[in-house]
């Protein structure tokens, strides 16, 4: 027991949105613990960095089984108690795949694994229940109905209060929620995904008629491309950047930068810091607040090593309101790959004030 006073939640600024279409409201910036929390940042750092983001609005908290070998969920945990932060103020999230150990059952979405695997999550943050558990993967070896009717049981039980997913296809999605129909379960209610101005197919394009038929809403990741749409990168691969601790795990994305594309994508890049600069503010702030501005996004899930980067990261709340159309129209002129929409074949187009037909 912490004998620390028990924190009082403040949202400051901080906009909240639903998780999907769920009951659940989540800050529109969260913090994520892959690749830092618990694995490259440890110990009172961690600390550090979950209090900014709690004294700036951030109530939301994103790990998983598979980050740092279940370090990071230990170190969430740990701070979240030393800290007092009330639980009830909190959003936590954790997601099951990768597992521990070489077992066969370790991992994957077995029934097994996710009920044991849910246990040894809570077991390692030393909590009674997460609000949402993910599928951090699709895993096709497993009846969809079996993932289901695993998770609605992790509800049942009282370990989480809904489930999601985290790069499923839009086919996997559409199962999962004819199987949920079908028996009268709970479906997923958000899809945690890659969503940043050079990845965009998936969320904009692939998902849109989940968006429409089932209300799905995104916790995106890497949003700002692990550092690429900082600017960082622009002259190299500074030490101390994700790409160079990492640099093993992100050794092709660093090999495409010296290729034709990559070095596209730089230029860009420059172009995009310029418009930031018109702007009054960061590159970064740019890209963060643009994914947030669109409507499909719950949450855009924040990576940090250190407390500086939450609040800068955090002046996107500044930027939303100056994404206007001008705006969002230059930004489009400077990226060139927004998803082509569904071919109408010479259909006439219908009310732009009436309801979407896609």
């Amino acid at each position: 027991m912490s004998n620390v006073e028990q924190a009082v939640f403040d949202p400051k600024n901080m906009p909240f949105r639903r998780l999907g279409n769920s009951g659940l409201r989540v800050p529109l910036f969260s913090l994520g613990g892959w690749l830092t929390l618990g694995g490259t940042v440890v110990g009172d750092p961690v600390k550090e960095i979950i209090k900014t983001a709690w004294e700036n609005g951030i109530n939301m908290f994103d790990t998983a089984e598979g980050y740092a070998q279940g370090k990071s969920e230990e170190e969430m945990g740990r701070v979240i108690r030393e800290l007092n932060l009330p639980r009830h103020e909190l959003v936590i999230t954790t997601k099951l795949f990768w597992g521990q150990g070489k077992s066969p059952n370790a991992g994957g979405l077995s029934r097994k694994h996710i009920i044991e695997g849910t246990q040894a999550s809570l077991k390692r943050m030393q909590l009674d229940y997460v609000d949402v558990i993910f599928a951090h993967r699709p895993d096709v070896t497993v009846p969809v109905e079996e993932i289901v009717r695993a998770f609605n049981y992790v509800i049942e039980q009282g370990w989480a209060f809904y489930w999601a997913t985290s790069e499923w296809s839009a086919q996997q999605l559409e199962e999962a929620h004819h199987v949920a129909t079908k028996l009268n379960l709970i479906a997923p209610i958000a899809e945690q995904c890659q969503h940043h101005m050079f990845h965009r197919e998936r969320p904009e394009k692939e998902y849109q008629p989940l968006y429409s038929k089932y209300g799905m809403g995104t916790t995106t990741w890497s949003s700002l491309a692990s550092g690429l749409l900082t600017g960082k990168y622009n002259n190299g691969i500074p030490e101390g950047s994700r790409f160079a601790q990492h640099s093993e795990f992100f050794k092709n994305t660093v090999a495409e930068l010296q290729k034709p594309e990559g070095q596209e994508k730089i230029r860009k890049v420059r172009e995009l810091t310029k418009l930031a600069e018109e702007l009054g503010t960061t590159t970064a702030a740019l890209a963060l607040a643009w994914v947030a501005r669109n409507p499909n996004t719950s949450t855009v899930i924040l990576g940090a090593t250190s407390p500086e980067q939450v609040t800068e990261n955090l002046k996107a709340i500044e930027v939303l309101p100056k994404l206007t159309p001008e705006v969002l129209e230059k930004i489009e002129a400077i990226l060139q790959n927004k998803p082509e929409a569904p071919n109408l074949y010479s259909r006439p187009t219908l009310d732009t004030f009436g309801r979407p037909a896609y």
